[in-house]
């Protein structure tokens, strides 16, 4: 059992230091962004096709790196540990790398909009359009000179910006769940429940570990930045 419990440990805090890196993130994003796009275009039929899956795959990819970093900051206060804590740590990171993985998907889906779906009208492009500028722009912000710039208007900006990315993937999702179509049916279900489940997540008070959370130091950001109120993505 002290051998099994050594590994155990072993095991656990190399990946926290695994997830400490600032570069994992990065390449993780960068990875599902273009394994998606890969997958796509395996699996399509013909043209047409594989550009819709690329698009579409490449949304989802993203979504992993989305929701830790919305959810940083709640999982080390309600399961404090190396791993949440590396998390948390590096929640700038992993914003940078949804950005970055949402990038590949923007590319994808322009691609599939313009030379292959030319149907769509810019009215069905505002809300997805908005969440990219908030998302750039979140981005942009995402270092401590603009934090000292904008003041109290850049929590404002990065709070309002990870529940608007939040609420665009759950309207999508949404949609596909109430539509005709049964295989997209599911994945609405499924996908819309996840991002339900993780807003629950954030905001169900932490009552039964609340003597625990207040023990728990949230450490700074090691690129010099304080890890900033639950609303920030990027910071």
């Amino acid at each position: 059992m002290c051998v099994r419990a050594r590994l155990a440990h072993r095991s656990h805090v190399n990946l926290a230091g695994w997830l400490d890196r600032r570069g994992t993130p990065l390449w993780l994003g960068l990875a599902a962004g273009l394994l998606a796009v890969a997958a796509g275009l395996l699996a399509g039929g013909d043209a047409a096709e594989r550009a819709g899956l690329a698009a579409r795959w490449t949304a989802r990819a993203g979504l992993p790196l989305f929701l830790v970093a919305f959810l940083a900051s709640t999982l080390v206060r309600r399961w404090p540990g190396a791993t949440t804590r590396a998390l948390l740590r590096r929640r700038r990171q992993w914003g940078l790398g949804f950005a970055l993985a949402h990038t590949i998907h923007l590319v994808a889906l322009g691609i599939n909009v313009i030379v292959y779906a030319p149907g769509r009208t810019w009215q069905s492009l505002i809300g997805g359009g908005l969440a990219y500028v908030i998302l750039y722009l979140m981005a942009l912000t995402s270092t401590d000179g603009w934090q000292r710039r904008l003041g109290q208007w850049w929590g404002r900006l990065h709070r309002f910006g990870i529940y608007y990315i939040w609420f665009i993937f759950t309207a999508s999702y949404a949609g596909r769940a109430f539509g005709a179509d049964p295989g997209k049916q599911l994945v609405g279900v499924v996908f819309g429940s996840v991002m339900v489940g993780a807003l629950a997540l954030r905001l169900w008070p932490v009552r039964h570990v609340e003597g625990r959370a207040r023990d728990v130091d949230l450490p700074g950001d090691r690129t010099g930045g304080a890890v900033g109120p639950p609303g920030e993505v990027l910071k």
